[in-house]
């Protein structure tokens, strides 16, 4: 018999309900079977840790004596976006710091951008702000200079318009002799290495490939935060090739998520710096998975010798949108340490965390068991069959 949500959180509030990791159902359900592990298995947790460019938070300062209506501000000397109401702002984790040399001297360093400024904010740092305006009646002063933190915020609300791709590409250089710099990290010539960005087994849209439980509405862990799915993340491109047991071959499903920043745990919040690239913001997230029924079950039991990832050249055929792909490899080949490409031993490496995602699974499935997280039906689903647009330029400049 199918199980239904509610039946679950009673389990849940009863500390009764059964929770394992994304990485434990794969044994229980190979020395059990699918039967078996239906009828005692109620949640499966899935999770992941990894850069996600497309980030940020809202922020609400508060009014000053006399009042400002910001029309240009800087946290920490990284601007933010105030063309909102008077004392409203957004963040976003690529902003760079004023005076930043970028590219100048290649590869820049990007030391300090958007996504270490919400990692202090989250830490309790404290932050210079700095903010401009013309003066209006109502808003009067036209300069300030403070200093505040994340407790002296009204509203610091993390609202990320793309996370958790649901796969990614496996970015090699294949230049003969330059080193590439992308936000895929450092691509030696020759493909000398491979870099990848997702925990493949523990990955949460992987372990939910149709979208059945994982859609708008859903609950969601973000860097300790009880958040929710508030909308498709941009990009989100369902219509794609899969394997048989329709788990996409490339990129695919987005989701966008918001949560309290005044909730996170700052461990699960780290501001990057990408040599080459510029700055971004490695995020925690966690997304419980409700076993409703056995199809559900099996997919939550893919494994990363299932998993397929594109093999894409980013000297020429990424910057250039080719559709070349090189080949196709697993996550478990890709985690061994090395693929195989035309013959030769290509090393990897990834941008995603394994042992952080491992971990974010194991503390989401504690909270569950202690009843401290429950779940959420999604009210509206993900799109099933949606594809991706590309940007035809046009206009003088191609003629």
């Amino acid at each position: 018999m199918p199980k239904t949500y509610k039946e679950i959180n009673e389990k849940i509030k009863k500390g009764q309900a059964v929770v394992v990791t994304a990485e434990e159902i794969i044994d229980i359900v190979e020395k059990e079977g699918i039967d078996e592990a239906y009828k005692k298995i109620d949640v499966v947790t899935t999770a992941t840790f990894g850069a996600m460019c497309s980030s940020g938070c809202f922020l609400n300062f508060g009014h000053s004596k006399p009042k400002i209506r910001m029309t240009e501000a800087w946290l920490n000397d990284v601007r933010i976006y105030s063309s909102l109401a008077a004392v409203d702002a957004y963040l976003g984790a690529t902003e760079l710091q004023h005076n930043d040399p970028e590219n100048r001297y290649f590869p820049g360093k990007f030391r300090y951008g958007g996504g270490h400024v919400i990692e202090d904010l989250v830490s309790g740092k404290d932050i210079q702000l700095f903010a401009l305006s013309y003066g209006t009646d109502e808003y009067p002063k036209k300069e300030l200079r403070t200093t505040i933190n994340i407790n002296s915020l009204n509203q610091a609300i993390m609202v990320n318009p793309r996370n958790c791709y649901q796969n990614y590409n496996v970015a090699v250089n294949a230049h003969k002799k330059r080193t590439i710099y992308t936000y895929m990290g450092q691509l030696k010539p020759n493909m000398e290495n491979a870099v990848y960005s997702s925990a493949g087994q523990l990955s949460p849209l992987l372990n939910d490939p149709t979208y059945r439980t994982i859609g708008i509405g859903t609950k969601v862990w973000l860097a300790g935060a009880h958040g929710h799915i508030y909308a498709q993340g941009t990009q989100h491109t369902s219509s794609c090739a899969r394997t048989k047991n329709k788990v996409p071959e490339e990129g695919a499903a987005t989701l966008a998520l918001t949560a309290d920043m005044k909730q996170m745990n700052s461990e699960f919040v780290r501001g990057a710096s990408i040599p080459g690239y510029g700055t971004s913001l490695a995020l925690g997230i966690g997304i419980a998975i409700p076993i409703l029924d056995k199809e559900i079950l099996k997919s939550t039991a893919v494994k990363d010798e299932d998993i397929y990832a594109p093999v894409i050249d980013y000297s020429k055929d990424y910057p250039e949108r080719k559709s070349r792909i090189i080949k196709k490899v697993t996550y478990k080949e890709l985690k061994s340490g090395k693929i195989t490409i035309n013959n030769k031993h290509v090393k990897t490496s990834s941008m995603s965390s394994y042992p952080k995602a491992r971990k974010i699974a194991a503390i989401l499935k504690k909270e569950i068991q202690e009843g401290k997280f429950l779940l959420n039906e999604p009210f509206e689903k993900l799109p099933p069959k949606q594809s991706f647009m590309q940007l035809e330029t046009r206009g003088r400049e191609n003629e």
